[in-house]
Protein backbone atom coordinates (compact mmCIF):
# COMPACT_ATOMS: atom_id res chain seq x y z
CA UNK A 1 0.00 0.00 0.00
CA UNK A 2 1.27 3.56 -0.98
CA UNK A 3 2.03 5.99 2.03
CA UNK A 4 0.31 9.37 1.71
CA UNK A 5 1.89 12.30 0.04
CA UNK A 6 3.26 13.92 2.72
CA UNK A 7 4.47 12.56 6.07
CA UNK A 8 3.88 14.07 9.57
CA UNK A 9 7.37 15.20 9.77
CA UNK A 10 6.97 17.47 6.92
CA UNK A 11 4.09 19.66 8.45
CA UNK A 12 4.89 23.05 10.34
CA UNK A 13 4.34 23.56 13.69
CA UNK A 14 0.42 23.97 14.31
CA UNK A 15 -0.49 22.28 11.10
CA UNK A 16 -0.79 19.22 12.20
CA UNK A 17 -4.84 19.10 10.92
CA UNK A 18 -3.76 20.06 8.10
CA UNK A 19 -1.92 17.36 7.87
CA UNK A 20 -4.94 14.96 9.06
CA UNK A 21 -7.25 16.60 6.52
CA UNK A 22 -4.66 15.67 3.46
CA UNK A 23 -5.28 11.83 4.79
CA UNK A 24 -8.34 11.87 4.71
CA UNK A 25 -8.57 13.15 1.50
CA UNK A 26 -5.71 10.87 0.31
CA UNK A 27 -7.63 7.55 1.74
CA UNK A 28 -11.14 8.64 0.11
CA UNK A 29 -9.16 9.06 -3.31
CA UNK A 30 -7.31 6.05 -2.46
CA UNK A 31 -11.13 3.82 -1.46
CA UNK A 32 -11.91 5.10 -4.96
CA UNK A 33 -8.86 4.04 -6.80
CA UNK A 34 -9.40 0.82 -5.57
CA UNK A 35 -12.87 0.02 -6.09
CA UNK A 36 -12.38 1.43 -9.94
CA UNK A 37 -9.68 -1.27 -9.50
CA UNK A 38 -12.00 -4.14 -8.62
CA UNK A 39 -14.53 -3.09 -11.23
CA UNK A 40 -11.68 -3.28 -13.90
CA UNK A 41 -10.82 -6.93 -12.74
CA UNK A 42 -14.20 -8.14 -13.13
CA UNK A 43 -14.29 -6.89 -16.60
CA UNK A 44 -11.14 -8.25 -17.64
CA UNK A 45 -12.07 -11.56 -15.63
CA UNK A 46 -15.40 -11.51 -17.90
CA UNK A 47 -13.17 -11.22 -21.49
CA UNK A 48 -10.89 -13.89 -20.32
CA UNK A 49 -13.45 -15.91 -19.60
CA UNK A 50 -15.12 -15.31 -23.13
CA UNK A 51 -12.02 -15.62 -25.15
CA UNK A 52 -10.87 -19.39 -23.45
CA UNK A 53 -14.63 -20.42 -23.79
CA UNK A 54 -14.00 -19.54 -27.97
CA UNK A 55 -10.99 -21.32 -27.75
CA UNK A 56 -12.26 -24.63 -26.59
CA UNK A 57 -15.39 -24.45 -28.83
CA UNK A 58 -13.11 -23.43 -31.37
CA UNK A 59 -10.77 -26.38 -30.50
CA UNK A 60 -10.20 -29.67 -33.09
CA UNK A 61 -8.39 -31.98 -30.54
CA UNK A 62 -9.58 -33.00 -27.32
CA UNK A 63 -6.14 -32.49 -25.89
CA UNK A 64 -6.01 -28.98 -26.63
CA UNK A 65 -9.53 -28.16 -25.57
CA UNK A 66 -8.29 -29.52 -22.28
CA UNK A 67 -5.15 -27.48 -22.07
CA UNK A 68 -7.86 -24.51 -22.73
CA UNK A 69 -9.68 -25.49 -19.96
CA UNK A 70 -6.90 -25.57 -17.75
CA UNK A 71 -5.73 -22.21 -18.84
CA UNK A 72 -9.29 -20.71 -18.32
CA UNK A 73 -9.82 -22.52 -15.12
CA UNK A 74 -6.39 -20.72 -13.78
CA UNK A 75 -6.86 -17.51 -15.40
CA UNK A 76 -9.96 -17.12 -13.62
CA UNK A 77 -8.41 -18.31 -10.19
CA UNK A 78 -5.96 -15.54 -11.10
CA UNK A 79 -8.28 -12.75 -11.27
CA UNK A 80 -10.30 -13.83 -8.31
CA UNK A 81 -7.14 -13.65 -6.11
CA UNK A 82 -5.97 -9.95 -7.25
CA UNK A 83 -9.93 -9.25 -6.70
CA UNK A 84 -9.66 -10.23 -3.12
CA UNK A 85 -5.71 -8.77 -2.63
CA UNK A 86 -7.72 -5.63 -3.81
CA UNK A 87 -11.19 -6.22 -1.18
CA UNK A 88 -8.29 -5.96 1.67
CA UNK A 89 -6.69 -3.61 0.64
CA UNK A 90 -10.13 -1.74 0.48
CA UNK A 91 -11.13 -3.24 4.40
CA UNK A 92 -7.21 -1.42 5.21
CA UNK A 93 -8.11 1.75 3.43
CA UNK A 94 -11.55 2.18 5.33
CA UNK A 95 -9.54 1.30 8.85
CA UNK A 96 -6.58 3.80 8.15
CA UNK A 97 -9.41 6.44 7.11
CA UNK A 98 -11.77 5.42 10.11
CA UNK A 99 -8.40 5.81 12.14
CA UNK A 100 -7.53 9.43 10.55
CA UNK A 101 -11.20 11.04 10.97
CA UNK A 102 -10.98 9.75 14.85
CA UNK A 103 -7.73 12.00 15.05
CA UNK A 104 -9.22 14.12 13.18
CA UNK A 105 -11.93 14.72 16.18
CA UNK A 106 -9.43 14.51 18.86
CA UNK A 107 -7.71 17.90 17.28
Amino acid sequence: MSTPIRQMGDCPPGSILNYIIMSVEYYRKRLIDLRTDVDKEREAKKRDNAHYADLVKRATSTSSKASYRKQKIDHAASHDRRIESLKREIERAKESLARERAAAKRK
